[in-house]
Protein backbone atom coordinates (compact mmCIF):
# COMPACT_ATOMS: atom_id res chain seq x y z
CA UNK A 1 0.00 0.00 0.00
CA UNK A 2 2.14 2.95 -1.39
CA UNK A 3 -0.87 6.05 -1.94
CA UNK A 4 -4.13 6.22 0.30
CA UNK A 5 -6.51 8.74 -0.60
CA UNK A 6 -8.72 10.74 2.63
CA UNK A 7 -12.48 10.88 1.84
CA UNK A 8 -12.68 13.44 4.59
CA UNK A 9 -11.63 16.86 5.32
CA UNK A 10 -10.78 19.05 8.12
CA UNK A 11 -8.92 17.76 11.91
CA UNK A 12 -9.64 14.40 10.30
CA UNK A 13 -7.76 13.98 7.31
CA UNK A 14 -4.91 15.58 8.54
CA UNK A 15 -4.43 13.36 11.59
CA UNK A 16 -4.97 10.32 8.92
CA UNK A 17 -2.08 11.88 6.19
CA UNK A 18 0.14 12.20 9.50
CA UNK A 19 -0.24 8.60 10.46
CA UNK A 20 0.37 7.75 6.96
CA UNK A 21 3.10 9.88 6.35
CA UNK A 22 5.10 8.33 9.25
CA UNK A 23 4.34 4.67 7.72
CA UNK A 24 6.01 6.09 4.40
CA UNK A 25 2.90 6.07 2.37
CA UNK A 26 1.79 9.18 0.10
CA UNK A 27 -1.80 10.72 0.72
CA UNK A 28 -4.26 12.34 -1.60
CA UNK A 29 -6.47 14.74 -0.64
CA UNK A 30 -9.96 15.57 -1.62
CA UNK A 31 -11.50 18.80 -1.24
CA UNK A 32 -14.78 20.96 -1.98
CA UNK A 33 -14.69 24.51 -2.95
CA UNK A 34 -15.16 26.00 -0.15
CA UNK A 35 -12.15 23.75 0.98
CA UNK A 36 -9.81 25.03 -1.67
CA UNK A 37 -7.28 26.60 1.10
CA UNK A 38 -7.39 24.17 3.35
CA UNK A 39 -4.70 22.73 6.00
CA UNK A 40 -5.27 19.31 4.97
CA UNK A 41 -5.29 20.09 1.07
CA UNK A 42 -1.72 21.63 1.49
CA UNK A 43 -1.06 18.97 3.96
CA UNK A 44 -1.36 16.07 1.13
CA UNK A 45 1.25 15.10 -1.75
CA UNK A 46 -1.77 15.49 -3.71
CA UNK A 47 -5.18 16.96 -3.89
CA UNK A 48 -8.16 16.65 -6.02
CA UNK A 49 -10.90 18.93 -6.37
CA UNK A 50 -14.36 16.73 -6.15
CA UNK A 51 -17.14 19.46 -6.44
CA UNK A 52 -19.37 22.39 -4.96
CA UNK A 53 -18.76 23.12 -0.53
CA UNK A 54 -22.35 21.04 -0.33
CA UNK A 55 -21.28 17.48 1.02
CA UNK A 56 -24.47 16.11 -1.18
CA UNK A 57 -22.23 17.27 -4.26
CA UNK A 58 -18.41 16.97 -3.02
CA UNK A 59 -17.83 14.38 0.26
CA UNK A 60 -20.93 12.33 0.20
CA UNK A 61 -20.69 11.12 -3.49
CA UNK A 62 -18.60 8.11 -3.73
CA UNK A 63 -18.21 8.05 -7.63
CA UNK A 64 -16.53 11.32 -7.48
CA UNK A 65 -14.15 10.17 -5.05
CA UNK A 66 -13.70 6.46 -6.69
CA UNK A 67 -12.77 8.83 -9.71
CA UNK A 68 -10.16 10.59 -7.96
CA UNK A 69 -8.51 7.16 -6.78
CA UNK A 70 -8.41 5.73 -10.09
CA UNK A 71 -7.11 9.17 -11.68
CA UNK A 72 -3.87 9.74 -8.82
CA UNK A 73 -3.12 5.89 -8.38
CA UNK A 74 -4.32 5.83 -4.82
CA UNK A 75 -4.87 2.07 -3.69
CA UNK A 76 -6.75 2.45 -0.91
CA UNK A 77 -9.35 4.52 0.63
CA UNK A 78 -9.50 6.03 4.27
CA UNK A 79 -13.31 7.23 5.03
CA UNK A 80 -12.55 9.15 8.22
CA UNK A 81 -15.72 9.77 10.49
CA UNK A 82 -18.63 11.03 8.97
CA UNK A 83 -19.40 11.83 5.24
CA UNK A 84 -19.62 8.23 3.94
CA UNK A 85 -17.37 6.34 6.20
CA UNK A 86 -20.36 4.31 7.55
CA UNK A 87 -22.07 3.91 4.08
CA UNK A 88 -22.30 0.37 3.25
CA UNK A 89 -22.86 1.23 -0.81
CA UNK A 90 -19.92 3.48 -0.84
CA UNK A 91 -18.37 0.33 0.79
CA UNK A 92 -19.58 -1.90 -2.41
CA UNK A 93 -18.76 0.85 -4.79
CA UNK A 94 -14.96 0.72 -3.38
CA UNK A 95 -14.64 -3.35 -3.56
CA UNK A 96 -15.93 -3.14 -6.98
CA UNK A 97 -13.49 -0.95 -8.31
CA UNK A 98 -10.88 -3.15 -7.24
CA UNK A 99 -9.46 -0.96 -4.30
CA UNK A 100 -9.20 -1.07 -0.86
CA UNK A 101 -11.35 0.21 1.90
CA UNK A 102 -9.77 0.92 5.03
CA UNK A 103 -12.84 0.12 7.26
CA UNK A 104 -14.98 -3.00 7.83
CA UNK A 105 -16.81 -4.92 4.79
CA UNK A 106 -20.45 -3.42 4.05
CA UNK A 107 -21.80 -6.71 5.12
CA UNK A 108 -20.86 -5.90 8.67
CA UNK A 109 -21.35 -1.59 8.22
CA UNK A 110 -25.21 -2.77 6.70
CA UNK A 111 -25.90 -4.87 9.89
CA UNK A 112 -24.48 -2.85 12.84
CA UNK A 113 -26.09 0.27 10.54
CA UNK A 114 -29.43 -0.73 12.00
CA UNK A 115 -30.14 -0.90 15.76
CA UNK A 116 -32.70 -3.69 15.16
CA UNK A 117 -30.46 -6.01 12.53
CA UNK A 118 -27.71 -5.42 15.59
CA UNK A 119 -29.49 -6.59 18.00
CA UNK A 120 -30.60 -9.98 16.02
CA UNK A 121 -27.14 -10.34 15.20
CA UNK A 122 -25.39 -10.40 18.52
CA UNK A 123 -28.51 -12.18 20.46
CA UNK A 124 -26.58 -15.80 20.34
CA UNK A 125 -23.75 -14.65 22.35
CA UNK A 126 -26.33 -13.57 24.90
CA UNK A 127 -25.08 -9.56 25.05
CA UNK A 128 -27.52 -7.89 28.20
CA UNK A 129 -30.14 -5.18 25.72
CA UNK A 130 -32.37 -3.24 27.47
CA UNK A 131 -35.76 -4.66 27.76
CA UNK A 132 -38.25 -3.82 25.13
CA UNK A 133 -38.87 -4.79 21.57
CA UNK A 134 -36.71 -6.85 19.31
CA UNK A 135 -38.70 -6.06 15.88
CA UNK A 136 -40.05 -3.26 14.61
CA UNK A 137 -43.29 -1.95 15.95
CA UNK A 138 -46.09 -2.32 12.98
CA UNK A 139 -49.00 -2.96 15.62
CA UNK A 140 -50.12 0.12 17.95
CA UNK A 141 -51.96 -2.07 20.28
CA UNK A 142 -49.39 -4.99 20.27
CA UNK A 143 -46.49 -2.37 21.02
CA UNK A 144 -48.76 -0.76 23.66
CA UNK A 145 -49.06 -3.73 25.47
CA UNK A 146 -45.20 -4.51 25.17
CA UNK A 147 -44.78 -0.62 26.97
CA UNK A 148 -46.95 -1.61 30.22
CA UNK A 149 -44.82 -4.99 30.61
CA UNK A 150 -41.54 -3.05 30.00
CA UNK A 151 -43.17 -0.07 32.53
CA UNK A 152 -43.20 3.65 31.81
CA UNK A 153 -41.06 5.40 30.55
CA UNK A 154 -40.18 4.48 27.34
CA UNK A 155 -38.27 5.51 24.61
CA UNK A 156 -39.45 4.77 21.01
CA UNK A 157 -36.34 5.02 18.57
CA UNK A 158 -35.48 4.83 15.29
CA UNK A 159 -34.33 1.56 13.98
CA UNK A 160 -31.95 3.57 11.85
CA UNK A 161 -31.08 6.40 13.84
CA UNK A 162 -28.40 8.37 15.43
CA UNK A 163 -27.75 11.50 16.97
CA UNK A 164 -31.16 11.75 19.11
CA UNK A 165 -33.14 11.58 15.82
CA UNK A 166 -36.43 9.46 15.47
CA UNK A 167 -36.48 9.69 19.32
CA UNK A 168 -39.07 10.00 21.23
CA UNK A 169 -39.30 9.80 25.29
CA UNK A 170 -42.96 8.51 26.22
CA UNK A 171 -44.47 8.82 30.01
CA UNK A 172 -47.81 7.21 29.67
CA UNK A 173 -49.92 5.42 27.64
CA UNK A 174 -52.30 7.89 26.76
CA UNK A 175 -49.49 9.96 24.85
CA UNK A 176 -47.90 6.47 23.43
CA UNK A 177 -49.55 6.72 19.92
CA UNK A 178 -48.65 10.60 19.27
CA UNK A 179 -45.32 10.05 20.10
CA UNK A 180 -44.78 7.07 17.75
CA UNK A 181 -45.72 9.21 14.48
CA UNK A 182 -43.78 11.64 15.45
CA UNK A 183 -41.39 9.09 15.68
CA UNK A 184 -41.71 7.61 12.61
CA UNK A 185 -41.72 10.96 11.01
CA UNK A 186 -38.74 11.88 11.71
CA UNK A 187 -36.97 8.83 11.14
CA UNK A 188 -38.36 9.22 7.60
CA UNK A 189 -37.01 12.38 7.14
CA UNK A 190 -33.95 12.06 8.71
CA UNK A 191 -32.94 8.09 7.21
CA UNK A 192 -35.26 7.23 4.62
CA UNK A 193 -36.42 4.43 6.92
CA UNK A 194 -39.65 4.84 9.39
CA UNK A 195 -38.67 1.91 10.90
CA UNK A 196 -39.36 2.01 14.86
CA UNK A 197 -38.62 -0.20 18.29
CA UNK A 198 -39.29 0.30 21.77
CA UNK A 199 -37.04 0.37 25.09
CA UNK A 200 -37.10 1.19 28.73
CA UNK A 201 -36.24 4.71 29.14
CA UNK A 202 -32.96 4.59 31.73
CA UNK A 203 -33.20 7.29 33.63
CA UNK A 204 -29.86 8.30 34.70
CA UNK A 205 -27.87 6.62 32.06
CA UNK A 206 -24.06 6.88 31.65
CA UNK A 207 -22.80 6.22 28.09
CA UNK A 208 -20.02 4.00 28.08
CA UNK A 209 -18.17 2.94 24.75
CA UNK A 210 -15.48 0.15 24.09
CA UNK A 211 -13.08 0.76 21.43
CA UNK A 212 -12.49 -2.49 19.26
CA UNK A 213 -9.92 -3.94 16.87
CA UNK A 214 -10.34 -7.05 14.60
CA UNK A 215 -8.04 -8.08 11.69
CA UNK A 216 -8.77 -10.53 9.02
CA UNK A 217 -7.32 -13.75 10.84
CA UNK A 218 -10.12 -13.79 13.22
CA UNK A 219 -7.99 -12.05 16.03
CA UNK A 220 -10.72 -9.86 17.45
CA UNK A 221 -9.31 -7.12 21.40
CA UNK A 222 -10.56 -4.68 22.92
CA UNK A 223 -9.07 -1.48 24.37
CA UNK A 224 -10.61 -0.69 27.23
CA UNK A 225 -13.48 2.02 27.76
CA UNK A 226 -14.67 5.77 27.16
CA UNK A 227 -16.82 7.55 29.07
CA UNK A 228 -18.70 10.14 26.84
CA UNK A 229 -21.46 10.83 29.03
CA UNK A 230 -20.87 15.10 28.95
CA UNK A 231 -23.38 15.52 25.36
CA UNK A 232 -25.89 18.02 24.70
CA UNK A 233 -28.06 17.65 22.36
CA UNK A 234 -27.39 13.88 22.30
CA UNK A 235 -24.17 13.96 20.92
CA UNK A 236 -20.92 14.10 23.22
CA UNK A 237 -18.80 16.87 24.00
CA UNK A 238 -16.75 15.24 26.67
CA UNK A 239 -15.07 12.05 26.56
CA UNK A 240 -12.35 10.46 28.82
CA UNK A 241 -10.31 6.89 29.03
CA UNK A 242 -10.85 5.13 31.47
CA UNK A 243 -13.96 5.68 33.30
CA UNK A 244 -14.14 6.53 36.52
CA UNK A 245 -16.74 4.67 37.72
CA UNK A 246 -15.90 1.29 36.19
CA UNK A 247 -14.22 -1.53 38.31
CA UNK A 248 -11.57 -3.88 36.88
CA UNK A 249 -14.39 -6.91 36.62
CA UNK A 250 -17.10 -4.38 34.93
CA UNK A 251 -14.59 -3.65 32.33
CA UNK A 252 -13.65 -7.03 31.97
CA UNK A 253 -17.39 -7.97 31.54
CA UNK A 254 -18.04 -5.15 29.01
CA UNK A 255 -14.70 -5.55 26.75
CA UNK A 256 -15.72 -9.30 26.81
CA UNK A 257 -19.35 -8.48 25.25
CA UNK A 258 -17.90 -5.84 23.08
CA UNK A 259 -15.40 -8.53 21.69
CA UNK A 260 -18.44 -10.68 21.21
CA UNK A 261 -20.43 -7.76 19.23
CA UNK A 262 -17.74 -7.52 16.70
CA UNK A 263 -17.10 -11.04 16.59
CA UNK A 264 -20.77 -12.05 15.51
CA UNK A 265 -20.02 -10.04 12.46
CA UNK A 266 -16.63 -10.80 11.75
CA UNK A 267 -15.77 -7.61 12.33
CA UNK A 268 -12.06 -6.23 10.56
CA UNK A 269 -10.90 -3.11 11.08
CA UNK A 270 -11.14 -0.61 14.40
CA UNK A 271 -14.91 0.02 15.62
CA UNK A 272 -16.61 1.19 18.67
CA UNK A 273 -19.31 -0.82 21.04
CA UNK A 274 -21.39 1.45 22.78
CA UNK A 275 -23.48 0.46 26.14
CA UNK A 276 -25.38 2.29 28.73
CA UNK A 277 -25.31 2.09 32.04
CA UNK A 278 -27.67 2.50 34.58
CA UNK A 279 -28.17 4.33 38.00
CA UNK A 280 -27.81 0.25 39.32
CA UNK A 281 -24.39 -0.08 37.56
CA UNK A 282 -26.23 -2.90 34.99
CA UNK A 283 -24.93 -2.25 31.38
CA UNK A 284 -26.85 -2.98 28.02
CA UNK A 285 -25.27 -2.74 24.54
CA UNK A 286 -26.90 0.13 22.38
CA UNK A 287 -25.13 -0.05 19.09
CA UNK A 288 -22.05 -0.65 16.83
CA UNK A 289 -20.16 2.40 15.22
CA UNK A 290 -18.20 0.89 12.15
CA UNK A 291 -15.63 3.30 12.46
CA UNK A 292 -12.98 5.56 13.85
CA UNK A 293 -14.57 7.87 16.27
CA UNK A 294 -14.01 11.01 16.94
CA UNK A 295 -12.46 10.26 20.33
CA UNK A 296 -10.05 8.01 19.42
CA UNK A 297 -7.45 9.72 20.78
CA UNK A 298 -7.69 9.21 24.68
CA UNK A 299 -7.95 5.45 23.87
CA UNK A 300 -4.35 6.23 21.66
CA UNK A 301 -2.99 8.25 24.99
CA UNK A 302 -4.16 5.30 27.22
CA UNK A 303 -2.61 2.37 24.97
CA UNK A 304 0.29 3.71 23.79
CA UNK A 305 -1.45 2.31 20.10
CA UNK A 306 -2.17 4.46 17.26
CA UNK A 307 -5.42 3.64 15.58
CA UNK A 308 -5.01 4.84 12.35
CA UNK A 309 -1.99 2.67 11.85
CA UNK A 310 -3.83 -0.25 13.44
CA UNK A 311 -6.18 0.51 10.88
CA UNK A 312 -3.95 0.84 7.46
CA UNK A 313 -1.73 -2.67 9.10
CA UNK A 314 -5.37 -4.34 9.47
CA UNK A 315 -6.64 -3.21 5.69
CA UNK A 316 -3.17 -4.44 4.32
CA UNK A 317 -3.87 -8.35 5.65
CA UNK A 318 -1.45 -8.01 9.14
CA UNK A 319 -2.13 -9.90 12.06
CA UNK A 320 -2.96 -7.71 15.44
CA UNK A 321 1.15 -7.72 16.81
CA UNK A 322 -0.56 -8.27 20.39
CA UNK A 323 -2.92 -9.87 22.49
CA UNK A 324 -5.68 -9.18 25.22
CA UNK A 325 -3.49 -10.24 28.13
CA UNK A 326 -0.58 -7.94 26.83
CA UNK A 327 -2.68 -4.69 26.47
CA UNK A 328 -2.74 -2.68 29.43
CA UNK A 329 -4.29 1.26 30.82
CA UNK A 330 -1.75 3.57 31.46
CA UNK A 331 -2.50 7.31 32.70
CA UNK A 332 -5.70 8.89 32.17
CA UNK A 333 -7.05 11.07 28.86
CA UNK A 334 -9.90 13.80 28.40
CA UNK A 335 -10.88 15.31 25.22
CA UNK A 336 -13.10 18.50 24.65
CA UNK A 337 -14.56 19.15 21.22
CA UNK A 338 -14.02 22.72 20.71
CA UNK A 339 -16.94 23.54 18.52
CA UNK A 340 -17.63 26.64 16.69
CA UNK A 341 -20.61 27.02 19.22
CA UNK A 342 -22.03 29.03 21.54
CA UNK A 343 -22.80 27.41 24.72
CA UNK A 344 -25.01 30.50 26.29
CA UNK A 345 -27.32 30.29 23.31
CA UNK A 346 -28.38 26.49 22.79
CA UNK A 347 -25.15 25.44 21.54
CA UNK A 348 -26.01 26.88 18.37
CA UNK A 349 -23.14 27.50 15.84
CA UNK A 350 -21.12 30.67 15.43
CA UNK A 351 -19.60 31.13 12.73
CA UNK A 352 -17.04 33.38 11.08
CA UNK A 353 -13.65 33.78 10.99
CA UNK A 354 -10.29 32.71 13.89
CA UNK A 355 -9.40 36.04 13.96
CA UNK A 356 -6.91 34.46 16.74
CA UNK A 357 -5.95 31.24 16.91
CA UNK A 358 -2.96 29.94 19.34
CA UNK A 359 -3.39 26.37 20.51
CA UNK A 360 -1.95 25.44 23.96
CA UNK A 361 1.44 23.62 24.60
CA UNK A 362 3.55 21.82 26.82
CA UNK A 363 3.36 18.53 28.24
CA UNK A 364 0.67 16.31 27.74
CA UNK A 365 -1.54 18.31 25.88
CA UNK A 366 -2.26 17.48 22.58
CA UNK A 367 -4.50 19.45 19.79
CA UNK A 368 -6.53 17.72 16.55
CA UNK A 369 -7.30 20.66 14.53
CA UNK A 370 -7.73 21.56 11.19
CA UNK A 371 -7.59 25.68 11.01
CA UNK A 372 -5.09 28.25 11.18
CA UNK A 373 -6.01 32.34 12.46
CA UNK A 374 -7.42 33.92 9.76
CA UNK A 375 -9.45 31.06 8.03
CA UNK A 376 -13.51 30.80 7.96
CA UNK A 377 -15.11 27.91 9.69
CA UNK A 378 -17.49 26.89 6.64
CA UNK A 379 -21.05 27.34 7.19
CA UNK A 380 -21.52 23.51 5.36
CA UNK A 381 -19.91 21.35 7.23
CA UNK A 382 -19.65 20.25 11.26
CA UNK A 383 -18.60 23.43 12.73
CA UNK A 384 -16.22 21.32 14.92
CA UNK A 385 -12.73 23.74 15.23
CA UNK A 386 -10.43 21.06 16.93
CA UNK A 387 -10.09 18.34 19.88
CA UNK A 388 -8.09 19.10 22.97
CA UNK A 389 -6.65 16.34 24.21
CA UNK A 390 -4.97 15.77 28.32
CA UNK A 391 -3.27 12.98 29.57
CA UNK A 392 -1.85 12.95 32.62
CA UNK A 393 -0.67 9.79 35.35
CA UNK A 394 -4.15 9.93 36.74
CA UNK A 395 -7.51 11.63 36.22
CA UNK A 396 -6.68 14.87 38.99
CA UNK A 397 -3.95 15.57 36.75
CA UNK A 398 -5.62 15.30 33.34
CA UNK A 399 -8.59 17.57 34.39
CA UNK A 400 -6.06 19.79 36.13
CA UNK A 401 -3.77 19.78 32.65
CA UNK A 402 -7.18 20.36 30.61
CA UNK A 403 -7.96 23.36 32.69
CA UNK A 404 -4.74 24.71 31.70
CA UNK A 405 -4.68 24.33 28.51
CA UNK A 406 -7.99 25.87 28.03
CA UNK A 407 -6.68 28.73 29.58
CA UNK A 408 -4.21 29.31 27.30
CA UNK A 409 -6.18 28.02 23.69
CA UNK A 410 -6.81 31.71 22.46
CA UNK A 411 -9.69 32.11 19.90
CA UNK A 412 -11.04 35.15 18.82
CA UNK A 413 -14.37 36.02 16.36
CA UNK A 414 -16.15 33.27 17.31
CA UNK A 415 -17.89 31.66 20.12
CA UNK A 416 -16.48 28.46 21.35
CA UNK A 417 -17.23 25.60 23.42
CA UNK A 418 -13.93 26.16 25.50
CA UNK A 419 -15.29 27.98 28.32
CA UNK A 420 -18.21 25.42 29.05
CA UNK A 421 -15.32 22.71 28.83
CA UNK A 422 -13.01 25.08 31.48
CA UNK A 423 -17.12 24.77 33.22
CA UNK A 424 -17.67 20.98 33.35
CA UNK A 425 -13.80 20.52 34.32
CA UNK A 426 -14.50 22.48 37.60
CA UNK A 427 -17.86 21.33 38.47
CA UNK A 428 -17.99 18.81 41.46
CA UNK A 429 -20.16 16.28 39.93
CA UNK A 430 -17.54 16.00 36.95
CA UNK A 431 -14.77 15.92 39.50
CA UNK A 432 -16.02 12.93 42.10
CA UNK A 433 -17.03 11.14 38.54
CA UNK A 434 -21.27 11.23 40.06
CA UNK A 435 -22.83 12.33 36.44
CA UNK A 436 -24.65 11.06 33.64
CA UNK A 437 -26.06 12.10 29.99
CA UNK A 438 -27.88 14.32 31.49
CA UNK A 439 -25.09 16.87 33.10
CA UNK A 440 -25.73 19.90 30.46
CA UNK A 441 -29.69 19.95 31.60
CA UNK A 442 -29.17 19.37 35.13
CA UNK A 443 -25.97 22.26 35.83
CA UNK A 444 -25.55 24.44 32.82
CA UNK A 445 -27.18 27.58 32.05
CA UNK A 446 -26.95 30.94 30.67
CA UNK A 447 -25.29 32.30 34.10
CA UNK A 448 -23.23 29.22 34.91
CA UNK A 449 -19.85 30.63 32.57
CA UNK A 450 -19.61 34.27 34.05
CA UNK A 451 -20.20 32.47 37.57
CA UNK A 452 -17.70 30.07 37.26
CA UNK A 453 -15.03 32.25 35.37
CA UNK A 454 -12.87 33.62 38.48
CA UNK A 455 -10.91 36.74 36.03
CA UNK A 456 -14.74 37.71 35.57
CA UNK A 457 -15.38 37.29 38.96
CA UNK A 458 -12.46 39.19 40.55
CA UNK A 459 -12.86 42.35 37.93
CA UNK A 460 -16.56 42.75 39.18
CA UNK A 461 -15.35 42.75 42.35
CA UNK A 462 -12.42 45.45 41.97
CA UNK A 463 -15.40 47.54 40.20
CA UNK A 464 -17.79 47.24 42.72
CA UNK A 465 -15.59 47.51 45.59
CA UNK A 466 -14.07 51.10 43.37
CA UNK A 467 -17.42 52.04 43.03
CA UNK A 468 -18.67 52.53 46.43
CA UNK A 469 -14.85 54.35 47.43
CA UNK A 470 -14.41 56.79 44.42
CA UNK A 471 -17.62 56.93 42.51
CA UNK A 472 -18.04 56.27 38.81
CA UNK A 473 -14.87 57.87 37.80
CA UNK A 474 -12.86 55.96 39.98
CA UNK A 475 -14.18 52.70 38.27
CA UNK A 476 -13.43 54.21 34.77
CA UNK A 477 -10.10 55.01 36.09
CA UNK A 478 -9.70 51.63 37.56
CA UNK A 479 -10.81 49.97 34.39
CA UNK A 480 -8.62 51.59 31.82
CA UNK A 481 -5.99 50.42 34.64
CA UNK A 482 -6.83 46.85 34.20
CA UNK A 483 -7.68 46.92 30.06
CA UNK A 484 -3.82 48.33 29.72
CA UNK A 485 -2.13 45.54 32.54
CA UNK A 486 -0.66 42.57 30.29
CA UNK A 487 -2.65 40.24 32.71
CA UNK A 488 -5.45 42.09 31.23
CA UNK A 489 -4.62 41.72 27.68
CA UNK A 490 -3.33 38.08 27.58
CA UNK A 491 -6.34 36.16 29.59
CA UNK A 492 -9.21 38.47 29.03
CA UNK A 493 -8.95 39.73 25.45
CA UNK A 494 -11.03 43.34 25.63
Amino acid sequence: MKKILIANRGEIALRIMRSAREMGIKTVAVFSEADRDALHVRYADEAVCIGPPPSNQSYLVGEKIIEACKKTGAEAIHPGYGFLSENAAFARLVREAGLILIGPTPEAMEIMGNKLSAKAAVLKYNIPMVPGTEEAINDISEAKNRAREVGFPILIKAAAGGGGKGMRIVNSLEEFEEQMQLAVSEAISAFGDGAVFIERFVTSPRHIEIQVLGDTHGNIVHLFERECSVQRRHQKVIEEAPSSILTPEMRAQMGACAVDVARAVNYVGAGTVEFILDENLDFFFLEMNTRLQVEHPVTELITGLDLVKEQIKIARGEKLNYRQEELKINGHAIELRVYAEDPLNNFLPDIGTLETYKTPKGNGVRVDDGFEQGMEIPIYYDPMIAKLITYGACRDEAIQRMIRAIDEYDITGIKTTLKFGKFVMQHEAFKSGNFDTHFVDKYFNANSLNANDPDEALIAAIAAVLAIKKGQSGVEQASSKIIESNWRKNRLKF
